[in-house]
């Protein structure tokens, strides 16, 4: 294999995905410099839509939680897309939104975190985990409580 073929994406991935037709990812995604920006009506109606939007192109959000500055969410992507271009027009929508009024506004640290959850792991689990969030935060005496959290589309694990 030639350095070109590691740059594309590793060779692993093409078993992992033949074995799935869509794939569960975890994504985190920060702001520019943690910029508490992002726990605000403007982001989570875009969020939203633009959610809603990307169901025509194979891309299922599930749950998701949207911090001051960060946001996590569960995404099921099919063949069609990928994760760094839903990831790419996501992050387009919100800024987007969010300069409505601040033109200039730098909203996004460079990429995201990803993590593709493999059939041992437990959506359930990680999901507990970040829906506490704004509770550890200090944001919220219980996660219900937070308004900024959600489930777009039911995803079952295998």
């Amino acid at each position: 294999m030639s350095k070109a073929d590691y740059r594309k994406r590793p060779p692993r991935l093409d078993q992992i995905f033949s074995k799935y037709d869509t794939a569960l990812y975890f994504v985190t995604m920060v702001t520019w410099q943690r910029q508490p920006l992002l726990a605000c009506d403007v982001v989570h109606l875009t969020f939203r839509a633009h959610a809603m939007k990307q169901e025509l192109l194979g891309v299922a959000v599930g749950r998701y939680v949207i911090m001051p500055d960060h946001m996590h969410f569960f995404v099921r992507i099919g063949p069609a897309q990928t994760v760094s271009e839903s990831v790419k027009q996501l992050k387009q929508a919100v800024t987007k939104a969010l300069r409505v009024n601040q033109p200039a506004l730098r909203v996004w640290q460079p990429g995201f975190f990803d993590h593709l959850l493999r059939s041992g792991e437990s959506y359930g689990l990680k999901w507990s985990y970040v829906r506490e969030n704004p509770v550890r935060a200090g944001l919220v005496a219980l996660a219900d409580d937070w308004p900024f959290q959600g489930e777009l589309v039911r995803i079952e694990r295998e």
